[in-house]
This record gives C-alpha cells, sequence and structure tokens, in this order.
C-alpha cells in the first residue's frame, strides 16, 4: 500500500504540471507513420506487444495492471539489450517504437477495472521506468568499479521518421559489461533518457542520479548523446536553453541565442552557476584510439553586456566567471543540459565522482556498422579511464 501511495504521489505532482496521460502524445501519433516507413523496425518486438494488449485486458485492479506492466516493461529492455547483442541488428529504434506502442495501448483501451487519471499516470510512469533501464540499475558483477552511462532516444523524427542514435544503441550494447584495462575492472550499467524538456523540468535527471552523488557509489558517471563529426568530450557544459530544435514532443526550448532561457527543476529556475566543468579523465579517455578523434572540447558562447554573441574557447573555468551561457561546449540543447545538470548536482552534493559528457559522432538516419565502431570506441575510452578514476 505505501509503495502504491507513493507512485501515485509522483504521478500526482506530473499531473499537476498539465501532463494528461489519457491524450495521444505527439510521439504516439508517430507510430503510423513510421509502421509505413520501417514496418519492420518498428514490428521487431510485436510478440511483446502482442502479450502485452492481451494481459492488460485482463486486469482486474490497479495492483494487478502495475505488476503487469513493471513485468512486460522490463522484459522489453531485457530484449532489446538481447537483440542487439545477439543479433545482426544492432538498433536502438525497435525499443522506441515499442514503448509508444505500450503507452498507446495503456492510453487507448480500457481495462476490466475503473482507473482514474492519477492511476494512469503512474502506470505510464512504470512502464517508463522499466523500459529505460531505470529498475535494473544493480550492479552484480565482482569488479574493482562501477561505472553508470546514459543514452537518448532517437530525436527529429519528424525530419526523419527512421533516425537511429548511437548514445541508445551504446546504452543497449553496454549494459551489464564488465570491461578490464591495467588489471582493473569495472561493471557498467545503462539507462535511456528521453527526448523531452518536460521530463528535465520535472527533475528526471536529479531523481536518477541524486542517489549515486549522495552515497558516493558508483566511479564514473558518463552521459552520452549524438553530436558533431567526432567525438567531443564536453569541458565546459553551460545552464541555459539556446537553439530552436524541437524535443520529442515538438516543443521548442523557448531560448534563442540573444535570449538564452534558464531551464526548471520543479517549477523553479536551475540554480546553479552559469558553466560548469567535466571532471572526467579527458586526457587519458582521449588515448582510446578509433576511426574518430577524440577532441577536449573547450568551445563556448557567452552574451556580453551588449548582447552580443561571443564565441571562444578558454582555458580554464575561470575564464567563465560572470559570462551568461548561451551555449555550453556541448552546445544549447538537452545533450548540453543533461551534462549540466549531472554535474551540478554532484558538486552540490559534494561527490567525487567523475562525471562528464560524450558527444559522439553524427550519423546520417541509420547506419548499423558505423554506429558499432562508435560503441566500440566508447567502450576503449571507459577501459582507458579506469587506471584515473
Amino acid at each position: 500500500m505505501l509503495k502504491k501511495q507513493l507512485l501515485l504521489f509522483t504521478t500526482a505532482l506530473l499531473l499537476s504540471s498539465g501532463t494528461k496521460a489519457n491524450m495521444p502524445t505527439v510521439e504516439e501519433l508517430r507510430i503510423n507513420d513510421a509502421q509505413q516507413a520501417i514496418p519492420t523496425v518498428v514490428n521487431t518486438f510485436s510478440n511483446n506487444i502482442k502479450k502485452f494488449k492481451e494481459q492488460w485486458l485482463k486486469t482486474i485492479n490497479f495492483e494487478q495492471a502495475q505488476q503487469l506492466i513493471r513485468t512486460l516493461s522490463y522484459q522489453l529492455w531485457v530484449d532489446a539489450k538481447h537483440q542487439v547483442l545477439t543479433s545482426q541488428l544492432v538498433d536502438d529504434r525497435p525499443l522506441y517504437w515499442a514503448r509508444l506502442q505500450m503507452s498507446q495501448a495503456i492510453c487507448s483501451t480500457k481495462p476490466t477495472f475503473e482507473l482514474s487519471q492519477t492511476e494512469l499516470t503512474a502506470l505510464l510512469h512504470e512502464l517508463d521506468q522499466g523500459s529505460r533501464g531505470r529498475t535494473e540499475l544493480s550492479y552484480t558483477k565482482d569488479t574493482q568499479k562501477k561505472i553508470l552511462i546514459t543514452g537518448f532516444d532517437p530525436f527529429l523524427l519528424d525530419k526523419n521518421i527512421n533516425q537511429s542514435n548511437p548514445s541508445g544503441i551504446a546504452a543497449l550494447m553496454l549494459d551489464g559489461q564488465v570491461i578490464n584495462y591495467k588489471g582493473i575492472s569495472a561493471e557498467i550499467n545503462t539507462v535511456m533518457v528521453p527526448v523531452t524538456y518536460a521530463s528535465f523540468d520535472n527533475g528526471t535527471i536529479e531523481s536518477l542520479l541524486a542517489p549515486y552523488y549522495a552515497l558516493n557509489n558508483v566511479d564514473m558517471i558518463v552521459t552520452v548523446s549524438m553530436g558533431r563529426k567526432a567525438f567531443d568530450l564536453e569541458r565546459f557544459p553551460g545552464k541555459r536553453r539556446s537553439v530552436n530544435a524541437p524535443d520529442n514532443l515538438n516543443v521548442l526550448s523557448g531560448g534563442i541565442k540573444t535570449n538564452p532561457i534558464i531551464p526548471k527543476l520543479h517549477n523553479i529556475p536551475l540554480p546553479g552557476a552559469e558553466f560548469v566543468e567535466s571532471s572526467l579523465p579527458i586526457a587519458a579517455m582521449q588515448k582510446a584510439t578509433g576511426d574518430y578523434k577524440v577532441i577536449d572540447n573547450h568551445q563556448v558562447t557567452i552574451l556580453n553586456k551588449a548582447q552580443e554573441n561571443i564565441t571562444f574557447k578558454p582555458e580554464s573555468y575561470a575564464e567563465l566567471t560572470n559570462h551568461i551561457a548561451v551555449k555550453g561546449s556541448g552546445g544549447g540543447y538537452l545533450s548540453n543540459e543533461i551534462s549540466y545538470r549531472s554535474i551540478r548536482l554532484r558538486n552540490k552534493l559534494n561527490s567525487t565522482i567523475p562525471t562528464g559528457h560524450i558527444h559522439t559522432p553524427r550519423i546520417q538516419q541509420y547506419e548499423p556498422e558505423t554506429e558499432k565502431k562508435i560503441v566500440m570506441q566508447i567502450r576503449k575510452m571507459l577501459e582507458m579511464s579506469l587506471t584515473d578514476i
């Protein structure tokens, strides 16, 4: 009963921020287009979806529905990992589209019992947690080190409905893996993050990472996203949103280069300095060989007193004092923001966990062989870091 009350309280907060769980989301409305464009991808986990729909209609109360979603969303995550490791199809997209089909089924098909709005939102939250790996964040291997990595969903899907995201593939391929370097071993745990401004404003990143920083119980936290031509290790993430790229719900940040805005954290402006600094062992990680250069990226954009944008590469964090952030070294979108939020939280909680961001090379829609190479080089970066964390 206590667990149910806590879950309903959490999701009531989502409802108070304007979430309407019974309305099709922008992401769900893309399913038909995806079925036409990439049917094999969308139907990869058709058996999972069929099983869920059949059992969903048989649930007789909230508790049974909650347990069903908890079990089958976790199974979807496990199956997605198994798929990328054992088949020829190295692909993050099937998990994304399967999750949406499950959420669509929950919202559009009434079970045999009355379901309140708050309970419905709670069940969607349960689905999100399980299918993103958040219910499987335990370290079970006998290793000296523990590493946590985050990846992102595919995004900009109205531009390319078949878009993949190398960071998502990295999350699926590296979860539960053990790496070794110079006699040091580490277990990797991963989680997938949504590409929505609202989830960030509602504290998704903080709720995920706060327990680790508070307890100092992992040895490195690395956020990963798709970026530019090479690998960029982002030295100075910035606080503000400044790009007009939409999120996966087609919401714009509201920020522009001449008026970058501060994100929210539970309905208040996100606190913290304009810039933070990565604490990853960047020099060690740059030794990871592969098809791509690994750059220690210092480039930022600031707003001066004349409301002009100035882009430069500070050598030290001290050079950023009293400057307003337009773009951090990670840009002005959610990939920069996840890095800022994670480092800000680390610093606030006085954690010593090395934390920072990897921007992967950009891909065109879906390039499985290239994405495999990207993930293997990320793995090498993590291996190179083991002697320095």
